[in-house]
């Protein structure tokens, strides 16, 4: 019930806590609520925000949730059929990325192929692979190389300077989108090291090798390079989800495992940012420690609370998002539970909120109740008991 617990925690800021934190910043001019707010913001490049783990722990915890399920697969039906669900899945769940990027509403080159449950569906795909053959130490080795290696593959690996010259002209709009100078892909000025937005490796594969619509214009936050960094934090769940299953630790020494080592990786994690910075957008390793290591912490402080003091009375609505996490993030953009929420609570109640009350209220309201829309979907499904998996 953790597990859930969890991620249906992570799921409540993605549906729209977040979005009402943000509005802290409008309804009052004090320090914390500036503080509290930017803490709902991405950083802008390096560094490191709660916002900054919402993403990495999703893809932790569908890391541990992969132990127990392929697990159950592999000792029932066999290995095969384990295989076979992994590639089902992760092709269903790009899929369901393709669509929620737009899909073909914007004609080619305008549609985007890469995205967050795109990457999700990449780093199930090849974490769920190891999973099948490899034990708990071929694992952990595996997780060392791919981190390893892709830090190698940042710092080491020459690509062209492709940055546009003073000479270079801008492309205008078209279908909507705003085209953005074009670059210098002639460019035969190599350089190495370096992690600037836009100007390093991952970002000049995106500009080379993706095709389609970039979200940042020349590349892309979700870009390809950036997928090995993913199934790190994947395989991190992995671990996890290995230590939990594992019938000869106790309980207790299971939340010591997880707080000590979510601690020791947060503090690594922040050790190698020194030279291979902490960056979401290119999910670089030094990001994935300090990432993993709040989401070991975080699901050992739910395991302790739920799991062994048995307390959850507190935890059933993030039960209730939990269950059908992918199903309200998909319906959410096609039911729009903050259109609906503006139809209920905008117009005169926003404005005369916003004037009389304070300034945000009317806007904070509206997110509370697309908020609360979005977790009573997710009651109504859990109460009758229809979870859609993939």
């Amino acid at each position: 019930m953790s597990l859930d617990a969890l991620r249906g925690f992570d799921m409540f800021w993605i549906i729209g806590a977040d979005v009402i934190m943000r509005g802290l910043r409008g309804m009052s001019d004090s320090w914390l609520a500036d503080k509290l707010a930017t803490q709902f913001e991405h950083a802008k490049w390096d560094g490191f925000r709660f916002n900054d783990l919402i993403f990495p722990l999703f893809v932790f915890i569908v890391g541990v949730s992969a132990v127990f399920s392929l697990s159950r697969i592999i000792e029932r039906e066999g290995r095969a059929a384990a295989i076979a669900r992994i590639v089902r899945r992760s092709v269903l769940l790009f899929a369901l990325g393709l669509f929620s990027s737009g899909g073909f509403a914007n004609t080619w080159p305008n549609m985007r192929l890469m995205g967050v449950l795109n990457q999700i569906a990449l780093g199930y795909l090849f974490t769920g692979l190891l999973f099948c053959f490899l034990r708990a130490r071929g694992l952990v080795a595996a997780c060392v190389l791919i981190l390893g290696g892709y830090w190698a593959m940042m710092t080491f690996v020459p690509f062209p300077d492709v940055r546009p010259t003073s000479e270079t002209k801008f492309i205008g709009k078209e279908n909507g989108f705003t085209n953005v100078a074009q670059l210098n892909l002639s460019s035969t000025n190599l350089i190495r090291g370096t992690f600037i937005k836009g100007v390093n490796l991952a970002n000049y594969v995106d500009q080379k090798y993706l095709p389609g619509r970039k979200y940042d214009g020349t590349w892309d936050p979700e870009g390809p390079l950036s997928v090995l960094g993913v199934v790190g934090s994947c395989l991190l769940g992995v671990l996890a989800g290995l230590l939990l299953k594992n019938p000869t630790v106790t309980d207790q020494r299971k939340v010591t495992w997880l707080v000590g080592l979510g601690i020791a990786g947060v503090a690594l994690g922040w050790l190698w940012g020194v030279q291979f910075p902490v960056i979401k957008k290119i999910w670089t390793s030094s990001y994935v420690l300090v990432a993993g290591g709040y989401s070991a912490i975080l699901l050992g402080v739910f395991y302790l609370i739920v799991d062994v003091w048995k307390k959850q009375k507190w935890c059933q609505p993030f039960v209730w998002i939990g269950m059908n996490a992918i199903t309200v993030y998909v319906g959410g953009g096609i039911i729009g539970f903050r259109g609906i929420a503006t139809k209920l609570a905008g117009g005169d109640l926003q404005y005369f909120l916003n004037t009389h009350v304070t300034r945000g209220f009317g806007d904070a309201v509206i997110s509370l109740v697309g908020l609360l829309l979005a977790i009573g979907f997710c009651r109504f499904l859990y109460k009758r008991k229809i979870f859609l998996r993939l």
